[in-house]
């Protein structure tokens, strides 16, 4: 009888089993995306613009795609202008709002967005100082800055005295002068930053592009100079 009221007391104060926990829906896990137009589950690819495998609608680009992706180019320094070139133009041949004049409007909407989105991804990737500017954006580097070459006095010192023969009265032989040596100096910074980032010392490639920052500058002085007055 003692063994009979035990048991009925054990069952009594059992703890019941706990419910089986909800499981986390990781980022891995998260819902395929769907074409906004027939609800088709699309891949999770986001190298560049694409159709719907089923009604071939266009999507809407990435919100922050990877444009050495986007373009089909390694994610590195030294780009090929040509391979570039070429993507550039498939994109826009695919791409172009031309294309669309007669398709829904929010597909119009999105061939105008993938336009502007390649075209910045070719003038990002094919300039020696934006494409170093973004591989150390996509690095988690603080953009570089003109202030982060100002302990280099001889540097500062060769801008000044550039900018010193920018301010005289044009002569075009001094301008042919200018213009040569912002050319020379450009090329060699580009070497030197080429050869920072595949050493990865990101904090030498920023000072670098800094300077090229200052040469981009008097670059741009430099044609406002030789602009018919």
């Amino acid at each position: 009888m003692q063994a009979a009221l035990r048991l009925r007391i054990g069952r009594a104060l059992r703890v019941p089993e706990a419910a089986p926990r909800p499981r986390c829906v990781g980022p891995g896990s998260a819902p395929a995306p769907r074409c906004w137009s027939c609800g088709a589950a699309l891949s999770g690819a986001d190298a560049g613009p694409h159709f719907c495998p089923r009604c071939r609608a266009l999507q809407p680009p990435a919100p922050r795609p990877d444009l050495f992706r986007l373009m089909e180019c390694d994610r590195s320094f030294r780009v090929d202008a040509q391979r570039l070139q070429r993507r550039f133009r498939s994109l826009q041949r695919a791409l172009h709002p031309d294309r669309f004049g007669r398709r829904a409007p929010k597909e119009q909407h999105y061939s105008e967005q993938h336009s502007s989105l390649i075209n910045k991804a070719y003038q990002t990737l094919l300039h020696p100082l934006s494409r170093g500017l973004y591989l150390l954006e996509l690095s988690g580097v603080e953009p570089a800055q003109e202030t982060d070459c100002d302990t280099d006095s001889e540097f500062l010192m060769e801008i000044m005295e550039i900018n010193e023969k920018l301010a005289e009265p044009k002569d075009d032989e001094i301008l042919q002068e200018i213009e040569a040596l912002i050319k020379a100096r450009q090329e060699e910074l580009t070497k030197e930053v080429t050869a920072a980032f595949e050493r990865d010392d990101l904090q030498e490639a920023k000072k670098l592009l800094a300077k090229m920052k200052y040469f981009a500058n008097l670059e741009d002085k430099l044609k406002n100079k030789k602009i018919p007055s």
